[in-house]
């Protein structure tokens, strides 16, 4: 979430990000990991920046100030627009994305989105967060799977 907010209040609005940001996803087209050598402290400090940035963005800007996300249908936008972002932020901080999609099945924001849920890779993706969260505590702690 911190390079999402990162790109949609800085280079969208021309106000780059001061440090150098990954892409998007990984090359095996995950996203959302972070690397291992990485401490809570970087991650946490990382974040806390891209929101002071944001913030910075949504403050000195005026509410209609035009943007430009070349990745949407239609990429010019508004700083208002942005309201999606925490919509994003919540939906992953909470996780009720993936509540929702246990319930009803469907996967994205909206129909246009949405893919086929595929149990064999949602539990090969399960496996490394296991894997993953073992790491990172040394083999020890709550994470069971």
């Amino acid at each position: 979430m911190a390079i999402c907010e990162a790109w949609y209040f800085g280079e969208i609005f021309d106000r780059p990000f001061p440090e150098r940001l990954p892409h998007w996803r990984d090359a095996d087209g995950s996203d959302l990991w972070v690397a291992q050598d990485k401490t809570r402290e970087q991650i946490i400090g990382f974040y806390q920046r891209a929101w002071d940035h944001a913030e910075a963005t949504i403050k000195e800007l005026p509410i209609d100030a035009p943007g430009h996300v070349p990745w949407w249908p239609r990429p010019e936008v508004k700083l208002f627009n942005m309201v999606h972002v925490l919509q994003d932020t919540t939906r992953h901080a909470g996780h009720a994305d993936i509540l929702r999609e246990q319930l009803d099945g469907r996967t994205g924001l909206t129909a246009e989105y949405e893919e086929q849920i595929d149990p064999a890779a949602r539990e090969t993706y399960r496996a490394r967060i296991g894997q993953a969260a073992r790491a990172a505590t040394g083999g020890h702690g709550l994470f069971r799977g």
